[in-house]
């Protein structure tokens, strides 16, 4: 005969008055976490009371119930009904609906207070997205469900972003199949064709980090930084249907937009248009593309320019505007550290002048027609226009007043050469026929040789002079360079000093873009604006130019005759290879003076520039120096494609270089020891990670 099976009973059930329950000191809940007293209080006067109170009878010292009951479990919900009653929303005898325990039971009211806070189940993520959806649905705006739950909007349009992730990878994730910050990381794209693909992809290896699934649905795509999104803006992109994704739980930049194609499209008709403009000016030529090579104008002729003038409202404004930038400097010029409302006004001060000092060039409508303009895109996004280049066929100038002058100018040299060799022929010889003494009489230009002579002492003279007076050769050192670099003139020059302007004919395609390409165009065309036009008045400017600017502009111009490029020799190569060895060792030699380092001037490995242009070991070799041998295993056993993209993250921020620019640069991950230590956003797959913590 089967055992009956003993039957439980449950605690009863009533409502009692407010005034009647005070707060169980058995209660285990110290420490206050998650929503507040207030929040709560809010939530139970906008839906009233969810859950009952656990209560107990509160006994005298002769065990008799005093008509009062203790809560050990549902602390926070009384101190909420608390305040409601404090703010006379809730009478403080309205009835609380409570499950009342038995006095006499064995279980301790601690027990009931533990068991409520422990067994509680956290709401599963997934569970929490689709209710939001099936609120959202039903009729509520995200604010109102942000409201209801007390939590950011941020945090709801989060949830409701899981929306656009495959269904078959929520089944994944709801059987602890994957992550929540692999989950979210899927949400960066809506394409869950592609989602499933990457999935699929991931699953079979090692690393199925988010950064991974984040790279690999965007590796197609175009940031929002990117010079090419700023130039056209989010907008117009939307507008010709474009589509931006946008991640909602990492910081994104702006997101990335998903149709390079479209992009492109606008940005070269943005520069078309910007290029007829500057067409219409009447330029001979105009060209157009989305960048120049660094030094693409260095065969050209660049033709002279004025600048717009000031008026005398800009001049009034630009006096103004210095007077008040030296008062403040003046006033904060022992401060540590300028107030944050000063250092802006100081930011927008420089603006401003700058804005007023860089001047619209005015060109010779004659120059204008035979000279023509690059239009491109500058690397902060801008439009890049530079007007005032000609090629030197078209400057050559074949005018009948310019042809009968260069006769003229042929025919007395041929008169003078004759002189010459006439007094030549006949220098120490006795003449004493009367036509030799009339032609004593006639006043003649004299003998080229003996201006030859003249002018030989005259320039020893000159040398002497000059090495005696450091100002004067400065200046005239600077006006030599200033007339061959800024004007490209070299005929002329009574100093035979000057620097060849060194070419790069071999270059990646981002150096045009690169930080110090901008800074030298900057630089170059700050100086340019300040020089006079007239080569006279070029020569008393920088006489009369302070010294800390002359020596500014001299490194300047010098800067230009850098040359330290490796060049690949052969058997009748023009140059050998001790001599570009020679080079290269003066080159380390005057980086390490200048204290260059390649990272702060914005270099850094990618894929394009370096890691895949060469082969796997030099990729392992270059992780290995950064990062340690464990980052350098985690990535051995991809292709190389996937290797160098992986390498390049891997890499990012590690200081790294490669040892063709290490020279003169100190603490390189690689020269001394490796780095370990992985950045905060890379960690290692979970079958290295096992081992790391084991080590």
């Amino acid at each position: 005969m089967a055992t009956a099976i003993q039957k439980i009973s449950l605690s009863s059930s009533r409502d009692i008055p407010f005034h009647k329950l005070v707060l169980s000191q058995s209660n285990v809940r110290r420490v206050k976490s998650g929503l507040s007293i207030e929040e709560l209080a809010r939530d139970i006067e906008r839906r009233g009371l969810l859950q009952s109170l656990n209560v107990r009878p509160v006994l005298d010292d002769e065990g008799i119930e005093t008509g009062l009951f203790e809560v050990p479990a549902g602390g926070r919900r009384f101190r909420a009904l608390e305040l409601l009653v404090k703010q006379k929303k809730l009478n403080k005898t309205a009835p609380v609906p409570c499950v009342v325990r038995d006095a006499q039971t064995a279980i301790l009211a601690e027990d009931d207070s533990l068991a409520e806070n422990v067994q509680r189940v956290a709401l599963h993520p997934l569970d929490q997205f689709r209710a939001f959806r099936d609120m959202l649905e039903k009729g509520m705006s995200e604010e109102e469900i942000a409201a209801a739950f007390f939590v950011p909007v941020a945090v709801v349009k989060q949830r409701l972003r899981l929306m656009t992730v495959s269904e078959n990878l929520l089944d994944v994730y709801e059987r602890d199949g994957m992550r929540l910050e692999q989950l979210m990381a899927f949400s960066i794209s809506d394409d869950t064709a592609r989602q499933e693909q990457v999935w699929e992809i991931i699953a079979q290896g090692h690393n199925r980090e988010p950064y991974v699934i984040r790279r690999m649905l965007t590796e197609k795509t175009v940031r929002a930084s990117d010079a090419r999104a700023r130039f056209v803006g989010l907008d117009p992109y939307v507008a010709a249907g474009g589509h931006v994704m946008r991640d909602l739980f990492e910081a994104d930049d702006g997101g990335w937009l998903q149709d390079p194609a479209i992009l492109d499209r606008l940005v070269m008709e943005k520069l078309h248009a910007a290029a007829e403009q500057v067409r219409a000016e009447g330029w001979k030529w105009v060209e157009t593309d989305l960048s120049f090579p660094w030094g693409h104008t260095r065969h050209l002729a660049e033709i002279d320019s004025t600048a717009v003038p000031l008026s005398e409202e800009e001049t009034a404004r630009l006096e103004a505007l210095r007077g008040e930038q030296e008062a403040i400097e003046a006033e904060y010029a022992q401060a540590d550290e300028l107030p944050d409302e000063v250092d802006s006004r100081l930011g927008q001060i420089e603006q401003a002048i700058e804005a007023l000092e860089t001047r619209p060039a005015i060109f010779d409508p004659g120059d204008v027609v035979r000279a023509g303009a690059f239009v491109s895109l500058d690397s902060d996004g801008t439009l890049l226009i530079e007007r005032g280049f000609a090629h030197p066929e078209d400057m050559e100038d074949d005018s009948p007043s310019d042809t009968h002058t260069s006769a003229q100018a042929v025919e007395a040299s041929t008169a003078h050469d004759e002189n010459d060799d006439h007094a030549i022929a006949g220098a120490g010889e006795p003449d004493g026929s009367d036509d030799a003494e009339d032609e004593e009489d006639v006043r003649r230009p004299i003998p080229d040789r003996l201006l030859s002579e003249l002018t030989a002492w005259r320039t020893l003279a000159l040398r002497d002079a000059l090495a005696s007076n450091p100002h004067v050769a400065l200046t005239e050192f600077l006006h030599t360079l200033c007339l061959n670099l800024f004007r490209d003139d070299r005929s002329g020059a009574c100093l035979e000093a000057g620097v060849r302007s060194v070419s790069l004919p071999v270059q990646s395609a981002d150096l045009a873009t690169s930080m110090p390409a901008h800074d030298v165009r900057a630089r170059h065309e700050g100086w340019k604006q300040d020089l006079p036009q007239d080569e006279d008045a070029l020569w008393v400017w920088l006489d009369r130019l302070d010294e800390t600017s002359r020596l500014a502009l001299l490194a300047h111009c010098l800067s230009f005759g850098v040359n330290a490029l490796f060049e690949k020799t052969g058997p009748h190569a023009a140059i050998s290879p001790r001599t570009i060895e020679r080079r290269l060792a003066r080159s380390d030699r005057l980086a390490s003076a200048l204290r260059l380092d390649p990272v702060e001037a914005g270099w850094q490995p990618t894929v394009e520039n370096y890691l895949g242009r060469v082969t796997k070991p030099h990729i392992l070799d270059a992780v290995r120096e950064a990062r340690g041998e464990q980052a350098a295993e985690m990535i051995a056993h991809l292709k190389k494609v996937d290797m160098a993209r992986e390498a390049e993250r891997l890499l990012e921020g590690s200081g790294w270089l490669p040892e063709a620019l290490r020279a003169g640069v100190p603490d390189v991950p690689g020269q001394d020891a490796a780095n370990d230590q992985l950045p905060e956003h890379v960690s290692l797959p979970e079958f290295l990670s096992v081992e790391v913590a084991a080590e």
